[in-house]
Formats: structure tokens, C-alpha cells, sequence
């Protein structure tokens, strides 16, 4: 795989405020990760209708997570930014996907299952079905080499690989024949590629943050609550009272980080304030450690404010005046459909259709 150029590519649902969780899970190891690499991000406007077909504001919703992309330091010029229902192409190569991956394949996934509760599983779209097939339609539209996932979507990134080694060995022949393959080894199976075997990028400084009101549960969207998320267009005071009102425990804060076992809202917290800090979780505990929450949050408040507001401030002002963030959508599609039609004519090839 090393043979193959490398190139990062990720995706956010266009499905509500973004908050803190996707920041620091997220879009913040978007921003790190240009710095020395180069990166295709994506609004996955395309995965916002799998599970819901109608949104009230679906224009708002792509732009604003441009919005945060760019507010949170991506730099559209040196990167693709973009939305994925402006580069087709996504949709050809995830119907060849279709019919390379299996349905078996699709019916293991856990998110698939978790979405329809198992016992709906006949009442679901057959996008939310074959939703991981145009992920990995996303990745390998651009053969792309990594992929910044949090711990839920490593299942999908694995099939992805599946979905990329059975059209490499499916194909192998008809590879051999361009001059667009490349030999590689996966385990100990040489093997003249098209796609690469991609790979995750998991971890960063928060890789999965909890929600403020029950720490055993991932910070989310659509969770009923609002105090139970940070947004990222939350004003200063906002963010004070979600903080200041976040569950706890009695105890005071631990010294080493052993203490936080078993205190799901503490560990939680700790986490929050290490990644906004840039700090290890024992940093955080060797300051504040035998302290009370009534000492720690205020700290946290200051801190989050400090880190967010800056972002908040430029998003709003982003979507004050759309012409920016839709002129760096077309632009971002423009280069992305390029990249992506040199992928697909290439498959188109290899496959064997008229052209």
C-alpha cells in the first residue's frame, strides 16, 4: 500500500449542530492531519438521507459544517472541502460497490442493527442498508489511503478494505491488462491492485466524548436533551450553564487517573478539559487533583469558552453571509469531481463498459 500516494479523506453528516464531540472526536484531527498531509474533507450530505429522507434544511445544514471546517482552521485553498452530492461519481462507484459487496456483508454491520433495533430491520431504507458500500465509495472514489474514524465506524472502514480486496482480486486480470494497477501485498497474498487496503486513523485527544448528562452515553446530536451537549454555536453563557449543570459525583476529584474508574461523569469531564488543554489526563489530575467539581468546573467553563468562542464567532459569521462558504463548495466540488472522474473512467476500463 505504501506504493500508492498517500491521501486523507473524511466525512460529516449534515444532520444537526455539530458539537462538542465532533469537534474534538473529529474536526479537530482534520485540522492536525493537513499539516502534513493531503486531505479531501466532506460534507456527506448523500448519508443525511439514508436514515431520514427529509430535512426541513438541508442548504444550512452542509454549509454550517463547511462553517466549522473552516472556522476550526482547515484551509480550503491547500485542501478539498465540499459536498458529496456534487460529485456523482460517489454514487457510480458505490452501485459498482453494491455489486461487489455481499448483503451478508452489510447485515453484520452493528450500526445497521442498532439503527433499525433488529426487529425493524424490513421497515428500513435500503440506503441505510447499503450506507457502508457509498462510504467506502467516499474513501476509494479518490484512493484514498487513511481515514480519521472514531471507534463506531472502524467496522465500516474494515469492510471497506473487504469491498477494495475482492474488486482488486476480481478484477486482477483485467488490472493487469492497464497500466493503472500497482503489486501489493496484503497478509501474505500478492496481489496487482487498483484500490488500496485503506487505513484508520483512530485516537486523538478525544476520541470519544460523553454526554454531560449521563457519561456512560457518547455526547450526541440527537440526544432529547440539549444540556446534555456542548454545541459549537453555543454562546459563552450557554456553555457555562451546560457545564456548571453537567452531572457529577460527590467525591472529589482523584490524583492519579486509576481514581476515575468507575466515575463515568468524572473521567468524562477530566477528558473534556485534557483535550481542550492539550494535556494528558494525569496532567489534569496532577493540577487539580483533591479538588471539588465546584473548583474544576468553573476552570472547565473558562477553558471551553476560551477554545470555542473563537470558532463560534467565525461561524456565525460564515453563515451571516452564505456567498463565501457556497463559493468554497464549488470550488471544493469542482476539484473533487476531477479527481474522482480520473478514478472512475480508470474503472470504467478495468470493468469493461463502453465509454
Amino acid at each position: 500500500m505504501s506504493d500508492f500516494k498517500p491521501l486523507v479523506f473524511s466525512g460529516v453528516q449534515p444532520t444537526g449542530n455539530l458539537h462538542l464531540g465532533n469537534y474534538l472526536g473529529a474536526i479537530r484531527k482534520f485540522v492536525a492531519l493537513q499539516e502534513n498531509n493531503d486531505c479531501i474533507y466532506c460534507v456527506v450530505d448523500l448519508h443525511a438521507i439514508t436514515n431520514q429522507l427529509v430535512h426541513e434544511d438541508m442548504p444550512n445544514q452542509i454549509r454550517s459544517i463547511a462553517a466549522a471546517f473552516i472556522a476550526s482552521g482547515i484551509d480550503p485553498k491547500k485542501h478539498i472541502v465540499f459536498n458529496q452530492s456534487a460529485v456523482p461519481q460517489h454514487a457510480e462507484l458505490a452501485w459498482i460497490f453494491n455489486c461487489v459487496a455481499r448483503i451478508g456483508w452489510m447485515e453484520r454491520m452493528t450500526q445497521f442493527k442498532d439503527k433499525t433495533g433488529g426487529k425493524n430491520a424490513e421497515q428500513a431504507s435500503l440506503g441505510l442498508l447499503a450506507y457502508p458500500s457509498l462510504m467506502a465509495a467516499d474513501i476509494l472514489v479518490y484512493r484514498a489511503t487513511h481515514v480519521p474514524v472514531g471507534d463506531d465506524q472502524k467496522q465500516h472502514l474494515e469492510l471497506a478494505r473487504d469491498i477494495a480486496m475482492k474488486f482488486n482480486v476480481d478484477f486482477e486480470q483485467h488490472i493487469a491488462r492497464t497500466s493503472y494497477g500497482i503489486d501489493i501485498t496484503v497478509g501474505e497474498q500478492p496481489v496487482h491492485a487498483y484500490f488500496p487496503m485503506v487505513e484508520p486513523l483512530i485516537g486523538g485527544p478525544a476520541p470519544r466524548v460523553m454526554s454531560l448528562r449521563d457519561g456512560t452515553k457518547k455526547m450526541s446530536k440527537s440526544d432529547a436533551s440539549d444540556l446534555s451537549r456542548v454545541n459549537l454555536m453555543d454562546d459563552a453563557e450557554t456553555i457555562s450553564k451546560k457545564i456548571r449543570k453537567a452531572k457529577t459525583d460527590p467525591d472529589a476529584l482523584p490524583s492519579e487517573t486509576d481514581g476515575l474508574k468507575g466515575r463515568a461523569e468524572a473521567e468524562n469531564l477530566v477528558g473534556i478539559y485534557a483535550a481542550l488543554s492539550d494535556k494528558t489526563k494525569q496532567q489534569v489530575l496532577d493540577e487539580f487533583g483533591g479538588q471539588q467539581f465546584s473548583v474544576f468546573k468553573p476552570a472547565l467553563v473558562d477553558l471551553a469558552v476560551n477554545v470555542l468562542s473563537p470558532i463560534t464567532q467565525e461561524m456565525r459569521q460564515l453563515m451571516d453571509d452564505t456567498s463565501h462558504i457556497d463559493a468554497i463548495l464549488r470550488d471544493g466540488g469542482e476539484r473533487a469531481r476531477a479527481r474522482a472522474e480520473v478514478t472512475m473512467k480508470e474503472v470504467r476500463e478495468i470493468i469493461g463498459f463502453l465509454q
